[in-house]
């Protein structure tokens, strides 16, 4: 796998998750590259400050992709060198977003409602690529009607526009989620263009990440929902390419240090109303003795200290799981008692 740009292991932009708390994090456990949350060029002309935020860096980035949506090819080109002046040597490369099946989005033209419209998409592409010198990518989806795959002549009409590389999400833009992503869509474009091509969707595993490699000739590998809740997933994708064994699925105590630590970060950068926390601590949480229980309370948490109290709940109640799962196991239990670590070590 010869990566884009040197990256082989990328975190996807992500609206509402991929914050500099979560990069961080993600990062830290072996993400050569990770993007910001998509940003908005509307938001940008404007010159709206909530949007100017989303490009701050993480502390210890030294490096950001960002990913830009819109429609209008003048207002992507003009915001996308404001952002490389304002950015300087911290840009990584930009990213067109062709892939977004959020309603909200493509009812206004925008993400993968552009593949609808490929002439459109290329002359964003064209304009955008003349309007910088950092390299431009695209990222986009099978195609948009279920059944109607598009992919790969997109790819090529992309790469003729002036793309430097495109990231490729295995499933239809109607299909938003459901179902599963078809790595063989990912392959066919990796065959019709000869710019970088990155796989993404499915990757919950180092095993899938090295599968999708091989399966796809895919370049880099992206990671977007597996990666919620798990940053821990990165170093495993990053053992798994290596042909080495993959780390062992954190404990408990590590998922609630990591969630703590990341409630921390949020209150660095954002003070302490950390609302924002509530549904990554829901993702760490997730399949844990008493979780289910605990998701009431974090809709009511605010500050750290909120989150500390359920943490330290869901600690004494994974305790307390292991003590009883080892003392059935002592006692000659059926098979169902026995594991005394599931409670302390499962994601």
């Amino acid at each position: 796998m010869r990566g884009i740009f040197g990256y082989r292991v990328l975190l996807a932009p992500m609206a509402g998750v991929t914050d500099v708390a979560f990069r961080a994090l993600c990062r830290e456990q072996g993400a050569d590259m990770a993007f910001t949350e998509m940003v908005s060029a509307k938001g940008l002309s404007f010159a709206n400050e909530k949007t100017r935020h989303l490009l701050a860096l993480a502390p210890g980035e030294d490096r950001v992709a960002v990913q830009l949506f819109g429609h209008e090819p003048a207002v992507m080109a003009r915001e996308a060198a404001w952002i490389e002046d304002e950015m300087g040597d911290a840009l990584a490369y930009l990213d067109v977003n062709m892939g977004c099946p959020a309603r909200k989005i493509v009812s206004k033209g925008d993400g993968s409602a552009l593949m609808r419209e490929p002439e459109l998409a290329a002359a964003i592409v064209a304009a955008v690529k003349g309007a910088v010198v950092h390299p431009v990518t695209v990222k986009f989806r099978r195609g948009w009607a279920e059944g109607d795959e598009t992919a790969p002549e997109f790819a090529r009409r992309m790469e003729a526009a002036g793309a430097d590389g495109c990231a490729v999400h295995g499933r239809y833009a109607l299909q938003l989620y459901r179902g599963s992503a078809d790595w063989g869509a990912i392959a066919r474009v990796r065959a019709a263009v000869a710019m970088p091509v990155v796989g993404n969707g499915d990757v919950r595993r180092g095993a899938d990440a090295a599968r999708m490699a091989a399966e796809t000739g895919c370049d880099a590998v992206m990671i977007a929902r597996g990666a919620e809740g798990n940053p821990w997933l990165f170093s495993q994708v990053r053992a798994a390419l290596s042909g080495e064994e993959e780390p062992a699925a954190p404990t408990v105590a590590e998922r609630i240090a990591m969630a703590r630590r990341h409630a921390r970060l949020l209150e660095q950068r954002e003070g302490r109303n950390i609302v924002r926390m509530r549904k990554h601590a829901m993702w760490y949480l997730a399949g844990l003795p008493g979780a289910a229980a605990a998701r009431g309370r974090l809709n009511y948490c605010t500050a750290p200290e909120d989150f500390d109290a359920v943490f330290d709940d869901l600690l004494a109640i994974a305790a307390a799981h292991d003590a009883g799962a080892q003392a059935a196991c002592a006692a000659g239990a059926p098979d169902e008692g026995r594991g005394g670590g599931d409670a302390a070590r499962s994601l």
